[in-house]
């Protein structure tokens, strides 16, 4: 190869060096955020003066908070199961189809995760105060789905790629139905592509703020568009305990997701 880790001599010592510093840089903010929840004083000071658990027990008793969690929960839940499905049939078009256009409309599906969110964010504001969509979970699951979509074309579409048509086309001779070949044969296959398009998807919606910040009421908000609001009026430790909990809950769903993508290289070793 032409860059071999073991061969770059004191080279290697600099680069492990430079890693390190990289990831402790971007590790630091999470772990002051994690000790601010734990803090003693009724302000966002570091270093805490003592420890408690306090804002953790505030943030559960407020129904305000866990109100918010749930729409984002619902919310998120609602865009995976669209975002896979049709990521499913688009990257199956996208992918098989001979269609004219086909790379122009995976450029048009692709386009989200290119155009700036805010930019996203003040026309689906415009067009969806006009005809009556904003404040409403319908309007948040369209546009938490316009930015999730993306992640499941391209994650269905490279497992796709890896999938050996045949098998599929050896069903049908059996007797299957195009559309029973896919789902019972095709899909199992491509099982490890479905569930990393269902992970992004649910990141993509339940960590988003900007456009939920623009798509918000103020009897609908998210956990994210929450935090922001009660940022800009209130210093409380109580935002750096829902932050801890909103960051160990994306920090587990990727664990998870890892762990699952390994499992199925590992399954398809010879």
């Amino acid at each position: 190869m032409l860059l071999d880790f073991d061969r770059l001599g004191p080279w290697k010592w600099v680069l492990i060096t430079i890693t390190t510093l990289v990831c402790l840089f971007l590790l630091l903010p999470i772990v002051f955020i994690a000790a601010l929840s734990f803090g003693s004083s009724q302000w966002l000071i570091f270093p805490p003066p003592g420890w408690t658990t306090r804002w953790y027990g505030e943030l559960f008793a407020d129904p305000r908070w866990l109100q918010s969690a749930f729409t984002s929960l619902k919310i998120a839940a609602i865009v995976t199961v669209l975002s896979v499905g049709i990521g499913f049939l688009a990257a199956l078009s996208l992918n098989r189809g001979s269609f004219a256009g086909r790379e122009v409309l995976r450029a048009l599906f692709l386009t989200p995760m290119i155009l700036p969110v805010v930019v996203l964010a003040v026309a689906l504001y415009a067009f969806f105060l006009r005809i009556g969509l904003n404040g409403t979970t319908l309007g948040f699951i369209i546009a938490h789905l316009l930015i999730a979509l993306p992640f499941s074309i391209i994650s269905i579409g490279s497992a796709l790629e890896g999938f050996d048509k045949s098998i599929e086309d050896a069903a049908i001779l059996c007797g299957a139905s195009p559309w029973e070949a896919r789902l019972r044969v095709t899909v199992p296959a491509i099982s490890h592509g479905l569930f990393g398009a269902a992970v992004f998807s649910f990141l993509a919606s339940w960590d988003e703020v900007v456009l939920a910040i623009f798509m918000a009421s103020p009897t609908l908000q998210t956990l994210p568009v929450k935090i922001w609001a009660t940022l800009r009026q209130d210093l409380t430790p109580v935002i750096a305990a829902a932050s801890t909990l909103l960051i160990l809950f994306t920090m587990l769903l990727m664990i998870i997701a890892a762990l699952v993508r390994r499992g199925s290289k590992q399954g398809t070793k010879p």
